[in-house]
C-alpha cells in the first residue's frame, strides 16, 4: 500500500477566483504552490491578483510586507500540468463543468507521483464520478472552499465511494493547517451547504422574476427578517450566477426533482453574461463605488 505523503508542495489547476484564493491561503501557510492555467499569462494574472490582495492587507496593517513577500515567493505561475510531477497534492479548481473536469483529471494520470493526493474544488458534482476518471480513486476527494477563500473559514470535504479513510484524514489535516474549519459531507448532489443555500437563492430569483418584491426588498427582508448577513440576490452575485445555475442544473439532473428547476430569470441573466460581481453586473451594478440594485 502506498503511504500518505507529507503535504508541502501543492498544485492548483485554475487561476480564476477560487484557484487564486486557494493558492494565497496555501502559500500563506508555508506551502510551495504551482498555480496553473491554460496560458502562462493567465497564471501570472492570477499571481497579480494575489499580489493586490496582499498589498491591501499590508496597507491596512493586517500583514507585514515581509510576510506578503514570502507568500508571493512561494507561488510559481505555470502552464499546463507537467509542473505537478513532484506535487504532493493537486487541487482541481477549474470551472464547474463536468467535461472540463473529467478531461483535466484524466490528463493528470501520467503526471502525478504514485503517492500524490488529488482533490476537486467542485461545489456540486459527484466526487465518485470524478474519481473514476483518475488512476487513484482511493486518493481522490472533494475539497470545497468558499469564496472569498482567504476570508471564509469553512472547507467542505466530500469522500467519494472509494476515498480511503487515510486520504480523508490527511486532507483534513491539510485544511486545518490552512486555518479552516472542516465539515464532512456525503457524496450527494451539492453536498451540505449548496444543497441548502442555492435552492434558497433560486427561490429568491423566482420571487424577483414574479414581481413579489424588488431586489432591495427581497435582500432586506432576508437580512432583517432572517438575520442573514447578506441578502440572497447579493449573495448570488457574489457566488456567480453562472455557478448558481450550474449547481441547480446538477441537482435537477441528479435527482429528477423539479423543485430544483432553475428560475427563468437566472437563466436569462447568465445568457446575457450578467454573472454578478465578477462580470460587473448581476442583480446589482458594480460599476460604481457601491453596488446598486438593477431591478
Amino acid at each position: 500500500m502506498t503511504s500518505q505523503p507529507e503535504i508541502n508542495r501543492i498544485g492548483i489547476i485554475g487561476a480564476g477566483l477560487m484557484g487564486v484564493g486557494i493558492a494565497q491561503v496555501a502559500a500563506s501557510a508555508g506551502l510551495a504552490v504551482a498555480l496553473s492555467d491554460i496560458s502562462l499569462e493567465r497564471a501570472q494574472a492570477g499571481l497579480g491578483t494575489i499580489r493586490k490582495q496582499l498589498d491591501r492587507q499590508v496597507s491596512k496593517g493586517a500583514l507585514s510586507a515581509d510576510a506578503a513577500d514570502a507568500t508571493l515567493a512561494r507561488i510559481t505561475p505555470v502552464v499546463g500540468l507537467d509542473a505537478f510531477a513532484e506535487a504532493d497534492f493537486v487541487i482541481e479548481a477549474a470551472t464547474e463543468n463536468v467535461p472540463i473536469k473529467l478531461d483535466l483529471l484524466g490528463r493528470l494520470k501520467p503526471v502525478l507521483r504514485a503517492d500524490a493526493l488529488l482533490a476537486s474544488n467542485t461545489s456540486s458534482i459527484s466526487i465518485t464520478m470524478l474519481a473514476a476518471a483518475t488512476d487513484r480513486p482511493d486518493r481522490f476527494i472533494g475539497m470545497h472552499f468558499f469564496n472569498p477563500v482567504p476570508v471564509m473559514k469553512l472547507v467542505e470535504l466530500i469522500p467519494g465511494l472509494a476515498t480511503s479513510d487515510a486520504t480523508l484524514a490527511t486532507v483534513r489535516g491539510m485544511a486545518e493547517r490552512l486555518g479552516k474549519t472542516v465539515i464532512v459531507a456525503k457524496d450527494s448532489p451539492s453536498f451540505i451547504v449548496n444543497r441548502v443555500l442555492v435552492p434558497m437563492i433560486n427561490e429568491a430569483i423566482f420571487a424577483l422574476g414574479e414581481g413579489v418584491g424588488s431586489v432591495q426588498d427581497i435582500d432586506n427582508g432576508m437580512k432583517l427578517g432572517a438575520s442573514h448577513p447578506m441578502g440572497p440576490l447579493q449573495l448570488a452575485d457574489f457566488v456567480g450566477l453562472d455557478t448558481a445555475l450550474a449547481i441547480m442544473r446538477v441537482m435537477l439532473e441528479a435527482t429528477g426533482d423539479t423543485k430544483y428547476r432553475p428560475a427563468p430569470l437566472l437563466v436569462k441573466y447568465v445568457e446575457a453574461g450578467w454573472y454578478g460581481r465578477k462580470s460587473g453586473r448581476g442583480f446589482y451594478d458594480y460599476s460604481g463605488p457601491e453596488p446598486v440594485p438593477t431591478r
